[in-house]
């Protein structure tokens, strides 16, 4: 049995999740193995099993089964919970989409992982990027730690009267998923006085007050049901902030809400990261400071609600910056340095785009440095071409 007050374990992202979870206490539970993220799905049919965990466990055939069962149940009106990776998450897009559009909000962990083809069981985030346009929110993590605490975030933000979104949180597979680390469990007690249970407002299968949802709706409505999607997008934004300055006041933990940041206030030069990357990061930060080189980190963490303002900002005073991608849209850049560009419009500042770490390829401390040395050298001249390929053989 799982104990039920506050302890510190030296635990995998995946059992993070899984504890996460019990902590959240959700009514439905419908994972389906793929790896990295199959330990999950042992993980919580254990503790259903030793009744640390009072959730009706469903055994599905597929990942679109899995999805589909989740938003059935969240239409019910109960806290519900799954998990995937890579081809999974593919497998799940139709009904993905699906959910997002009916406001249903469901709490996924993704285990990031390459998109084949090539196939690969390495991370990349060329899984969750197809899925930006699905009205999910999208959280990457950094650590373990990172990764608990946002699972119990995550439920409060996606059921949140403003939001109702369905939301995943990120993490890199192996590198975090199979990787042990302490993190510090907090208690059932203090997760309840912060995540209270789910009162939701629209269930749709509700005998009482019932609602037609997932249905065909003509072109004299459609537009209106969209924009209501995209202004519950931009809601979030205000309430991630909020959420997160609650969960720091009660837990002493600050993640910065939608974005953070590393040696940013006077740094001339920039460089946006996202995922376990940034641990690798801040040492080089560190290390660059040491030998007189004003640079700084900024941590994305929402890549969905993108935080516009946020990155302006930021990087508001810098003189160069540079964009960190572990995926490719082929034949233009990398995803997120197209939001920090789309974001930074108007503005003269040089930026390039590196993309690194595709097919689980490492990220060494040297191949940020390289990041930092091509951001300084630009000397406040645009780049001929942005894309910059880190660590990759036949090219300079």
């Amino acid at each position: 049995m799982l104990p039920k007050e506050s302890y510190d374990d030296l635990i995998t992202a995946n059992q993070a999740v899984a504890i996460a979870v019990v902590r959240a206490k959700p009514k439905v539970i419908a994972v389906y193995p793929i790896s990295p993220q199959t330990p999950i799905v042992g993980f919580l049919a254990q503790y259903c099993a030793s009744g640390d965990l009072d959730s009706e466990y469903v055994r599905v055939e597929s990942e679109h089964s899995a999805m589909t069962v989740v938003a059935a149940a969240e239409g019910t009106g109960v806290r519900t919970f799954t998990s995937t990776a890579s081809q999974g998450l593919a497998y799940m897009h139709e009904v993905v989409a699906a959910t997002g559009g009916m406001r249903l909000p469901v709490v996924m962990f993704v285990a990031n992982r390459t998109l084949m083809s090539p196939g690969g069981i390495w991370p990349e985030y060329s899984d969750v990027m197809p899925e930006r346009d699905t009205c999910w929110l999208q959280v990457f993590v950094e650590d373990n730690q990172e990764v608990f605490d946002m699972i119990i975030q995550a439920y409060k933000i996606a059921e949140h009267q403003k939001v109702l979104l369905p939301i995943m949180v990120c993490g890199d597979g192996f590198i975090l998923t199979h990787t042990a680390d302490t993190v510090e469990i907090l208690s059932q007690k203090d997760v309840d006085d912060f995540l209270p249970p789910y009162e939701p407002k629209h269930a749709f299968l509700d005998v009482d007050n019932p609602l037609a949802q997932g249905i065909i709706v003509p072109p004299e409505y459609h537009m209106e049901a969209k924009y209501q999607l995209h202004q519950a997008m931009r809601n979030a934004k205000k309430v991630i902030k909020e959420i997160n300055d609650e969960f720091a006041e009660k837990f002493n933990r600050d993640y910065g809400g939608l974005i953070d940041s590393y040696r940013i206030e006077d740094a001339d030069y920039a460089l946006v990261v996202v995922g376990s990357t940034v641990s690798t990061t801040r040492i080089i930060v560190d290390a660059l400071r040491e030998k007189g080189e004003k640079v700084g980190l900024v941590k994305l963490r929402f890549f969905r609600p993108f935080p516009v303002e946020e990155i302006k900002e930021l990087l508001a005073n810098v003189k160069a910056i540079g964009v960190f991608d572990r995926s490719l849209s082929y034949g233009s850049t990398g995803q997120i340095f197209g939001e920090v560009r789309n974001a930074l419009y108007g503005e003269t500042k040089p930026i390039l785009n590196f993309i690194a770490g595709l097919g689980g390829r490492d990220i060494r401390e040297e191949d940020i440095m390289t990041m930092f040395k091509k951001i300084i050298e630009l000397n406040n001249k645009q780049p001929e071409d942005p894309i910059v390929f880190i660590n990759t053989r036949g090219i300079q």
